[in-house]
């Protein structure tokens, strides 16, 4: 069966009509919880029983707490949050902690809380009724993880935020029948160095990662997706990667807010 990824935001920070990351699959799980989650209705956020972080950093959680408050009490479930260690650690610390925010893991008690926090191990396999999917290792500024979700018969990686990672390659590389590749590029090149100490990639390093991927793994009609662009420079970070030889890789396309991916 086909599975369906509606982008809500996938841009590098905010402005008019720019969302931060989030992305909608099959209408009841989330990837991310960034600004662009906040254009879904009630009755759209009330059906998504699942959120998958890639990190914690506040681009990519922030609606999170504010769909917990928004609808957390017209739910029978409590919402499923799940990331490795250290983000959901963050949550618990940073988010959860009747400061920034009401604790809703146990609100309103904690036999039946808005929210149900859950540790995800890299490399693990989680099934669902229409795909699988499996948090593969990345290098960012701090613990962070992408995402390859399977159909039946494509499969869809999502980077999250990284930098230069031979893992992420690894693991990708063990993919079967890839139909998309979305990921970032934050920086231009002549920011490389602020890309790489912050965990992030420029044209020029996105480049040198797409050659680590094994053609073989890629599904006829392969595509990558950029995204995650810095607002200021997001034209002229396409421009670069535009100018880049790109060898038996397909050009690579800028990701925008209300994209459908099918797999």
């Amino acid at each position: 069966m086909t599975c369906t990824l509606r982008v809500l935001g996938c841009s590098g920070g905010i402005g008019a009509d720019l969302r931060t990351t989030s992305l909608l699959l099959n209408d009841n799980l989330l990837i991310d919880a960034g600004t662009g989650v906040g254009d879904l209705s009630l009755d759209q956020l009330r059906k998504i029983d699942h959120v998958f972080l890639t990190h914690s950093h506040l681009d990519h959680i922030c609606c999170l707490p504010l769909m917990a408050d928004a609808v957390g009490g017209s739910r029978r479930t409590p919402l499923n949050v799940y990331g490795i260690h250290e983000t959901i650690h963050a949550l618990q610390e940073h988010i959860f902690n009747n400061v920034i925010w009401p604790d809703f893991t146990k609100i309103p008690n904690a036999e039946n809380p808005f929210i149900s926090l859950h540790i995800i191990e890299l490399n693990e396999l989680m099934k669902f009724d229409q795909f699988t999917i499996t948090a593969l290792p990345v290098a960012h500024s701090i613990a962070a993880n992408a995402y390859a979700i399977a159909s039946e018969t494509r499969t869809l990686v999502f980077s999250g935020d990284t930098g230069v990672s031979d893992d992420f390659w690894q693991a990708i590389n063990q993919q079967k029948n890839l139909k998309h590749l979305i990921i970032e590029t934050s920086f231009l090149d002549h920011e490389e160095e602020l890309a790489i100490a912050s965990g992030h990639l420029s044209p020029s390093l996105l480049m040198q990662e797409l050659g680590k991927l094994d053609q073989k793994v890629c599904h006829p009609e392969f595509q990558v997706w950029v995204c995650h662009l810095k607002p200021d420079g997001a034209d002229a970070i396409m421009h670069e990667i535009s100018d880049h030889t790109i060898n038996s890789v397909t050009q690579p396309q800028k990701l925008t807010s209300n994209t459908v991916l099918h797999f």
